[in-house]
C-alpha cells in the first residue's frame, strides 16, 4: 500500500471518528406523566386541534450531520418550516383523536417545543445512528368555555431514526421520515389520551 493511500485511509477513519464524536450519545424517551383515564376521554369529541410552533424556536437549514437548532426538517421543499412542522403534528394528532365520539366537545391544544429530525446528510451517510427528537406540550380545553380539562402536559415523542441501509430499505417500502414521525406522534398522543397502547419507554442511542 502506498503512503498516499495510507494517508487517505487514515483521514477517512479520522473523519468517521470525528463525526461519531460530534453526534455523541444519550438516553431518549417517549414519555408523559400518566395517561388520562379512558373513562374520562371516552366522553369527549375533539372538534379542533390547535398547533402552535413558537417563533422563538431556532430553525436550521445547515447541510450538516447534526445542526444545532430546535427545528430541523428537510423532507418538505424549502419554505416555512414552522408551518410544515405544525401540519405534521396536526395531522398526527387528528388521527390520534379520531376515535373519540363522546358528548362533550373539546379542543386539543399543542405547542411544539422541539422538532429535530434527521438531515439528509445524516440519513444517507450514517448507519444505525440518529434520533427523531420531537417534544411538545399538550392540553385539553372545553370547546365552549375554554376551561382546561387536562394538562398542560409536557410530552416527549422521541424514537430511533432509521439511517443508512435501514432507511433506504424503508423508503423502498414507501416509508418516509414524515410517515414514521407521524405514526409515532399519533401513537404517543393516543397513549396519553388513554385510547391506545401506552408507548412510554426510553432508549440509548447516538443522535441529537
Amino acid at each position: 500500500m502506498s503512503i498516499s493511500r495510507r494517508t487517505a485511509l487514515g483521514l477517512a477513519l479520522a473523519a468517521v471518528l470525528l463525526t461519531t464524536a460530534c453526534i455523541g450519545g444519550g438516553t431518549f424517551r417517549t414519555w408523559y406523566e400518566a395517561p388520562i383515564p379512558a373513562e374520562v376521554t371516552s366522553g369527549w369529541t375533539v372538534t379542533d386541534v390547535r398547533v402552535s410552533v413558537p417563533e422563538g424556536l431556532v430553525v436550521s437549514e445547515a447541510k450538516t450531520i447534526l445542526p444545532k437548532a430546535d427545528i430541523v426538517w428537510r423532507e418538505d421543499p424549502p419554505g416555512d418550516r414552522r408551518a410544515q412542522v405544525a401540519e405534521i403534528i396536526r395531522t398526527a394528532a387528528e388521527r390520534a383523536v379520531s376515535g373519540l365520539n363522546g358528548a362533550r366537545k373539546v379542543h386539543l391544544n399543542i405547542t411544539v417545543t422541539r422538532f429535530h429530525a434527521l438531515t439528509m446528510q445524516a440519513e444517507t451517510r450514517l448507519d444505525n445512528v440518529g434520533v427523531h427528537n420531537i417534544t411538545f406540550v399538550a392540553w385539553i380545553t372545553d370547546a365552549e368555555t375554554g376551561a382546561i380539562l387536562a394538562g398542560p402536559e409536557p410530552i416527549d415523542a422521541e424514537f430511533p431514526a432509521l439511517s443508512g441501509d435501514d432507511m433506504r430499505a424503508a423508503r423502498e417500502r414507501g416509508e418516509t421520515q414524515k410517515s414514521q414521525i407521524s405514526a409515532h406522534v399519533t401513537r404517543t398522543i393516543a397513549g396519553w389520551l388513554g385510547i391506545g397502547p401506552d408507548p412510554r419507554g426510553s432508549f440509548t442511542r447516538s443522535g441529537n
